[in-house]
Parts: structure tokens; C-alpha cells; sequence
């Protein structure tokens, strides 16, 4: 059995394993940091959303006809 028992600063694939695993961990941390942000924008729309009156909701589609409207534009 070896007297090293230096375990701050480990050589070798230890250090390897442990470089990897905090990448890793970094990396989804970034993902969850991400997908919160995301999240809380989809909360903010549905707490404005609720804030609105029922007639706007109810309310007809202010251009109805925009789907059918094509443009001819030449390609340059």
C-alpha cells in the first residue's frame, strides 16, 4: 500500500475522472439554468394572459384573410 495519501491533488485517472465529472455537472447545470429561464417566460406569458379581459380571448382574428395573401416577389 502506498503512503500518498495526498488527496487534493490527484495525478493521474483519478484527476481525469474527476475533470470529466465536473464538466458534466457544469454542463447541466447550464441546461437547468436554461430550461428555468424558459420556463419562468412561459409562467410571466400565462400570468399576463390570465390578467386579460374574456373578450379578448373571445374576440374574431383581426386579419383573417392573412393566410391567403402571397406575394409575388421575384428572386433576385
Amino acid at each position: 500500500m502506498s503512503d500518498d495519501h495526498n488527496y487534493l491533488r490527484p495525478e493521474g485517472t483519478s484527476r481525469l475522472y474527476g475533470d470529466v465529472l465536473l464538466l458534466q455537472l457544469k454542463g447541466a447545470a447550464y441546461a437547468a439554468v436554461v430550461l428555468l429561464v424558459l420556463l419562468a417566460g412561459y409562467m410571466i406569458l400565462l400570468g399576463i394572459s390570465a390578467l386579460l379581459p374574456a373578450e379578448s380571448k373571445e374576440a374574431l382574428d383581426p386579419t383573417p384573410t392573412s393566410f391567403l395573401v402571397v406575394e409575388d416577389v421575384p428572386y433576385a
